[in-house]
């Protein structure tokens, strides 16, 4: 099993999940047109993808979603809450777009439930809830023969669930959001913004990581991926830091053989193999 993350970031989030001829697209926060050029771009044939899989309805993760369709065969697995959110979502939309998105979603949906697996090929899916301001928003363990990796995007505080479905993973994707201090001092948001991100049902800063990598990490993945850093309350270069600090903190008994690596918002991540 492999993955790459095309782009992610406040703009777009899209993930790749491979293993063998079985292709899953995590997401379709990119435009359509980007999803494609990176897609080629990693050397995955978007006519050979076996489907699109939706954690949530918010517009930098499934506003590409309605013009993909168009080129692409594959369904989409979403959750109906989740369907009806994307339907309904209006802000920066032409009054006809949710008309739009209904239409291009008839026929091509595989309902699933954000607490029960799924399959789509070889790989297995195991959705679980996250603490986030979308209707039915999920994290997933995706596994296949034997080998188990973690998505967690858009988190606003680890609970003991999403801890626990972070152990035993071969590589973790986690958001790494923001820097708290320079999001408070980020001029270009408005102080509402400010505290929807930095509640319990926003976005984990890079000292939350930290702490969990301090104190709540098993040492088990090889691989760490930061992703969805804000352009502007974050830096790659501090992430990377706060998440490398955390790792040497931990007791000389429990040093852990992790690479941290940095996602971006403008270039794909190299394919990790697990």
């Amino acid at each position: 099993m492999r993955f790459t993350i095309l782009g992610s970031g406040s703009t777009g989030n899209a993930i790749v999940v491979s293993h063998d001829r079985t292709h899953v697209l995590i997401d379709a926060g990119l435009s359509a047109r980007e999803t494609f050029r990176r897609l080629i771009e990693v050397g995955c044939d978007p006519g050979q993808l076996a489907g699109v899989v939706v954690t949530h309805e918010h517009a930098d993760h499934a506003s590409g979603l309605r013009v993909l369709l168009k080129s692409l065969r594959c369904p989409v697995y979403i959750t109906e809450a989740t369907r009806q959110a994307y339907i309904a979502e209006r802000r920066n939309v032409s009054s006809n777009e949710p008309k739009r998105r209904a239409e291009a979603l008839r026929d091509r949906i595989e309902l699933i439930r954000s607490d029960q697996p799924f399959c789509i090929g070889e790989l297995d899916f195991h959705p679980f809830n996250v603490p986030h301001d979308a209707v039915d928003h999920f994290g997933l363990n995706i596994a296949c023969r034997g080998a188990r990796i973690a998505l967690l995007l858009d988190c606003g505080h680890i609970t003991t669930l999403v801890r626990e479905r972070l152990r035993g993973c071969a590589a973790i994707i986690i958001e790494s959001n923001h820097d708290r201090d320079m999001l408070r001092a980020c001029t270009l948001y408005p102080w509402e913004l400010k505290q929807r991100i930095m509640s319990r049902m926003g976005h984990l800063s890079n000292a939350a990581v930290a702490e969990w990598l301090r104190d709540g990490f098993d040492g088990t993945a090889s691989h760490i991926v930061l992703a969805h850093l804000s352009q502007r309350a974050n830096n790659p270069h501090v992430a990377r830091i706060c998440a490398e600090t955390a790792l040497a903190a931990r007791g000389s008994l429990f040093q852990p053989q992790t690479k941290i690596i940095v996602s971006s918002a403008k270039d794909p991540t190299p394919w990790v193999e697990i």
